[in-house]
């Protein structure tokens, strides 16, 4: 008998059981998916590690577990026969275990854990009218969710992934002091730039956006603040040398995920725009693996394709030290050698983590980022 495990290397410490792909009595061979799970940054399936049978289903759809938790079980070999016979006799199958309700304040009484299981509630969403979560509690807040919305109000329930996000963004927030340093940056030599080339890296399969440009000033700006892409520990700070970015990227109503450029130092500008248009449309396709989003050591916020001419701070994705966030492109009025002229601009800023990184490092960062993209050869 093999047991069916959540991932120990999971992007996150929790995960949500999707979907089951298989049903109790049903044939699996090896590395068939058997079930789905989903955590704030990606789906993924568990494929089977033997063959024979699926003979139990241990966490039910919805239930939240953690990595090694036993989704299941395959009964192969002598047993498979005996589980096939005992589905034709009519014996019934297991069932799934309901969703198990999270503690808040320690270990909840076994009556509890089943009024919140058998009702779908999770302890945490449950207003406490004492110093312990009671019967009454729970029936209260039945009774709330019981009664109809108020005229023009639509309920949308959260899901595991806007849990998860809401989660991680909460944290970074009360663990990282934010600060955020603004400049602007003039995009006359990328725009000129992207125009003359845009072409011809559509024929090596590469959608040339300003995005991949970005990522190759970060790569320069590095050199000049290498404590940006650093990370926190109580007794240091650690430096890495492979520049992993990255990359907010919308997914619409459901949120945002950050696939990574991994090693961005080692690419050419052309490399840096073939791994954005992959991962671009694996994210919005919904086939983004665990590495894709695993490793990244700093982040780009590029808000401004949607409108926005400056966002502050935007929240830094933990555990990393900065994110750099991008506005909206807009044709200003500027002075040039005490002439007005009208340029391409945008706004971009550094949120950083005031425990690694100061002031200095910040504005060098800045200043060698937006010098970068001002002074982009033509030819390059």
């Amino acid at each position: 008998m093999t047991d069916i495990l959540v991932p120990t290397e999971q992007e996150g410490t929790k995960a949500v059981v999707k979907t089951w792909l298989k049903k109790v009595g049903d044939a699996v061979k090896v590395d068939d998916p058997i079930v789905e799970l989903e955590t704030d940054k990606v789906a993924v399936e568990v494929a089977a590690t033997s063959a024979g049978v699926l003979s139990e289903i241990l966490v039910a759809d919805g239930a939240e577990v953690e990595p090694g938790t036993i989704l299941g079980r395959i009964t192969s070999g002598g047993a498979v026969e005996a589980a096939a016979m005992a589905m034709a006799q009519g014996v019934p199958a297991p069932k799934a275990a309901a969703p198990r309700a999270a503690s808040t304040s320690g270990q909840l009484p076994p009556g509890i854990r089943k009024m919140l299981a058998d009702n779908g509630l999770d302890a945490r969403d449950v207003p406490f009218s004492g110093a312990r979560l009671t019967r009454e509690d729970i029936q209260a807040e039945l009774d709330r969710r019981s009664k109809a919305p108020a005229a023009g109000i639509t309920r949308v329930p959260h899901d595991s992934m806007r849990r998860r996000i809401a989660e991680h963004l909460s944290h970074s927030v009360a663990v990282a002091p934010h600060v955020t340093a603004m400049f602007e940056a003039d995009f006359s030599a990328i725009t000129a730039h992207r125009a003359g080339h845009k072409d011809t890296f559509a024929k090596d399969g590469a959608n040339l956006t300003f995005t991949a440009y970005f990522v190759a000033a970060c790569v320069a700006a590095m050199k000049a603040a290498p404590a940006v892409n650093g990370r926190w520990y109580d007794d240091r700070i650690d430096i890495y040398d492979d520049i992993n970015i990255g990359i907010g990227t919308a997914l619409g109503e459901k949120g945002l995920i950050v696939p990574v450029i991994h090693r961005a130092q080692t690419l050419s500008l052309l490399q840096i725009a073939q791994r954005l248009t992959e991962m671009t449309e694996k994210a919005r396709t919904g086939k983004l693996s665990q590495d894709d989003v695993r490793g990244g050591t700093f982040s780009i916020s590029n808000h401004g394709v949607s409108g926005s001419l400056l966002a502050a701070p935007i929240i830094i994705n933990q555990p990393q030290s900065a994110i750099l966030g991008v506005g909206k492109l807009e044709k200003r009025a500027v002075v040039r050698d005490d002439a007005i002229v009208i340029r391409p601009m945008a706004y971009v800023t550094l949120t950083i983590d005031h425990r690694v990184i100061d002031a200095f490092q910040t504005n060098a960062w800045l200043s060698k980022f937006v010098d970068t993209l001002e002074n982009w050869p033509s030819g390059a």
